[in-house]
């Protein structure tokens, strides 16, 4: 099948890119490298020992992605491209609607235009906010709670009423709970630019010298031992279901939302913990008030995934760990060293 990957050179896009070339697909990656890098897309080429298209470019830009579409004529499209941070899109939500929100438009009228009818979409369980009950299942009521978790939804629903639209569509929005670890190659991994947004990056980073300490928000939380409770999931298992994702796109029209989870759960401290016995390290922490727009908990249904897409998460804590220190160890500064 010939894939369109929108940030394609991204943490997870990178990652899915590897086992889609692994199939083997004709892949056209399109991104703009705010925040990613060139030499992920060189590592992946090396680790899959197969070619791909590279197309630098903004998915707000209509005529770089005609562009694309004309050349390439791809039959559906993976979308990871966009802002993630829960924090800056306090401080910045016109900057995060316009990239998410429109760009994500702009994409869907180009598919239209080139009778492009299958998406993967790259939602996050973000969508869900404050726990009305637990696990998350697909039919929990949507109420997010910050700018970031406000576009995931309203770009679902825009992609709902697109494919409802048109009898021949099809969406999948895989609903992601917090991805972690890396290639097990040690070639690719997560390398956010300047301070890390996420907890396991973080962490790494701690622990390769790079920052000081790991800053705790909050400690009072109704969890195990007061720290932010969440579902991590392997970068690895997330790719293997955006390959699922796709596959089910193709043989379906409608639209799906599908959680991307373990169904299980771990702890700030207790992720703490699993990094410093996979890292031999240890990670100093302080404690600090809660950051605006966090919850306490969030935990995934994954029955969904394994009814519709036939998938499950194979990788625990301990693995998601240790290959994040893989990573992070034999890349200590990210990409940039390269």
């Amino acid at each position: 099948m010939r894939i369109l990957v929108t940030g394609g050179a991204g943490y997870i896009g990178s990652h899915t890119l590897l086992q889609l070339l692994r199939k083997p697909h004709e892949v056209l990656v399109l991104d703009n490298f705010s925040n990613s890098t060139p030499e992920a897309l060189k590592r992946v080429k090396q680790l899959a020992n197969a070619d791909f298209e590279i197309c630098e470019g903004d998915i707000q830009d209509g005529t770089r992605l005609d562009t694309a579409f004309r050349a390439f004529r791809p039959e559906a499209v993976i979308h990871f491209a966009g802002l993630k941070a829960v924090g800056d899109s306090h401080e910045t939500p016109l900057e995060y609607y316009a990239q998410n929100v429109s760009g994500s438009i702009e994409l869907l009228k180009a598919m239209q235009r080139h009778d492009c009818r299958r998406i993967v979409f790259s939602s996050s369980a973000t969508v869900y906010g404050e726990a009305r009950y637990l696990p998350f299942d697909e039919h929990h009521p949507l109420q997010p709670t910050n700018p970031y978790g406000r576009t995931k939804y309203f770009i679902e629903e825009i992609m709902r009423d697109w494919v409802a639209s048109r009898q021949d569509a099809s969406a999948v929005l895989l609903r992601y709970f917090n991805p972690v670890g890396a290639d097990a190659s040690g070639r690719i991994g997560e390398d956010p630019n300047g301070i890390p947004n996420n907890l396991v990056p973080y962490i790494a980073q701690v622990a390769v010298g790079r920052l000081q300490h790991l800053n705790v928000f909050g400690d009072d939380y109704d969890t195990r031992d007061g720290t932010g409770e969440r579902d991590y999931i392997h970068v690895d298992d997330l790719a293997r279901a955006h390959l699922a994702a796709i596959e089910f796109a193709a043989a379906v029209t409608g639209c799906e939302a599908i959680n991307v989870g373990t169904g299980r759960g771990a702890t700030v401290l207790e992720m703490v913990k699993a990094f410093e016995r996979a890292s031999g390290r240890a990670v100093p922490c302080k404690i600090g008030p809660r950051r605006d727009g966090d919850v306490a908990r969030m935990l995934a249904a994954v029955d969904k995934a394994a009814r519709l897409l036939g998938w499950n998460a194979t990788h625990d804590i301990d693995s998601m760990c240790r290959t994040t220190w893989n990573w992070q160890s034999a890349n200590p500064q990210g990409y940039l060293q390269a």
